[in-house]
C-alpha cells in the first residue's frame, strides 16, 4: 500500500472516531436533560401544549408548587359538628289570674221584693239558705249567695250579678207557692198522727208513726213537735222497732251517697231523722235511702236541740 493510501485511511479512522465521540457526548447530555424533565432545545420546563396553544406556565407565587420545600399545603377544612339542640328554658310561671269579674248586681243586700223571695227559695232547694223565706235581702241571703259563688268558682261578692242568677236557675226550678210562703206542701192523703205507740208515752222519744208520716216529740207522754216525715224506699226500708239516739252531727254528709244530711240524729246504723231538702223541694215523689226525712229545716233544727243522745227512737205502724 503507498503512502498516500495510508494517510487516506487514517484521516477516515480519526473522522470516524471524533463523530463517535461527538455522539457519545450528545447521547449523554440528551439522557441528562431526560432524567431533568427538560430537554435540551426546550425553554419551558413543561411540555408544550397543543401546536397552536401556548404552554401553560406555572405560577411561581403558588404556594402549592409542590417543587418548594418550604410551601405548606392547607390543611383539608374539617367537616363542622352538627350543634347540639339547647334545651329549651323552662317556661315562665303563669300567674293565675283569678275568677272572671263580677258583672253588674241585679240583685244586692239591702234589696227588697218577690225576686229576693224567689232568690231565697231557690237557694233553700239546694240547702244554700236557711231560715224562713221572705222580700229582704239581709246577712243570711248574703252569705248564702257568698257561698254559692265561692263553690262554683265566681268572683264572691255577696251580690248576684247575671253568671251567678242564671248558674242558680239551672240547678233549680220554680218555687212552688208553699216554698215562698214558708208552708210545706201537703201530704199525699194527709199527714194526721194516728194513736201514739205506748212505748211513746214514758221519757223523751222521737215518735214516728210510718202509717201518718209523721214524727212526734213526746216527752212523759206530752206531745211536744209534730213534723211531716218521708222514709226509704222498698228496696232501701227504714227499719221499724225500738231504737235510741246514738249520735249527733249537724252539718253531716252521708259517706255513702254523698248527700248532705243536716241536723242528723243516727238511731240505728246509718240510718238517722235529718233535714231533707230534697224532701222540702219534691215532697212525697221520692224516697230516702232508709233515713227519716224532715222537710221543715226550722222545725228539725229546734228538735235537734232537744233531743238528747240516748233518748229512745219508737218507729211502728199505728
Amino acid at each position: 500500500m503507498d503512502m498516500n493510501t495510508k494517510l487516506r485511511v487514517a484521516r477516515r479512522i480519526s473522522l470516524i472516531t471524533l463523530l463517535a465521540a461527538l455522539c457519545s457526548v450528545l447521547a449523554y447530555g440528551v439522557g441528562w436533560a431526560v432524567q431533568e424533565d427538560v430537554l435540551p432545545w426546550e425553554s419551558n420546563p413543561r411540555a408544550a401544549g397543543p401546536i397552536g396553544e401556548p404552554a401553560a406556565m406555572d405560577d411561581p407565587t403558588d404556594p402549592t408548587d409542590p417543587t418548594d420545600p418550604s410551601a405548606t399545603p392547607d390543611p383539608a377544612p374539617k367537616p363542622n359538628p352538627k350543634p347540639e339542640p339547647k334545651p329549651s328554658p323552662d317556661p315562665e310561671p303563669v300567674e293565675d289570674p283569678g275568677p272572671p269579674p263580677a258583672g253588674p248586681a241585679l240583685l244586692s243586700p239591702d234589696d227588697h221584693g218577690p225576686e229576693v223571695r224567689d232568690l231565697q227559695a231557690r237557694l233553700k232547694q239546694i240547702d244554700w239558705f236557711s231560715g224562713d223565706v221572705s222580700e229582704n235581702y239581709g246577712d243570711l241571703t248574703t252569705k248564702a249567695v257568698r257561698g254559692f259563688q265561692a263553690k262554683r268558682g265566681f268572683e264572691v261578692t255577696g251580690e248576684v250579678d247575671r253568671r251567678t242568677l242564671d248558674r242558680l236557675h239551672s240547678m233549680t226550678r220554680v218555687p212552688t207557692k208553699a216554698e215562698l210562703t214558708n208552708q210545706p206542701p201537703p201530704g199525699n192523703g194527709g199527714n194526721k198522727p194516728g194513736p201514739l205507740d205506748p212505748r211513746c208515752t214514758t221519757g223523751r222519744v222521737m215518735c214516728v208513726d210510718k202509717s201518718s208520716r209523721t214524727l212526734r216529740w213526746v216527752v212523759n207522754g206530752q206531745v211536744r213537735k209534730t213534723v211531716d216525715v218521708r222514709f226509704g224506699s222498698a228496696e232501701l226500708p227504714t227499719r221499724e222497732g225500738a231504737f235510741h239516739v246514738t249520735r249527733k252531727s249537724p252539718d253531716h254528709v252521708s259517706s255513702l251517697y254523698h248527700t248532705p244530711m243536716p241536723f242528723a240524729m243516727f238511731f240505728s246504723d246509718g240510718q238517722a231523722v235529718h233535714y231533707s231538702p230534697d224532701f222540702a223541694a219534691h215532697g212525697y215523689n221520692g224516697a230516702s235511702h232508709g233515713c227519716v226525712n224532715v222537710r221543715d229545716r226550722e222545725a228539725v233544727a229546734w228538735l235537734f236541740d232537744q233531743v238528747q243522745v240516748g233518748d229512745k227512737v219508737i218507729v211502728y205502724w199505728s
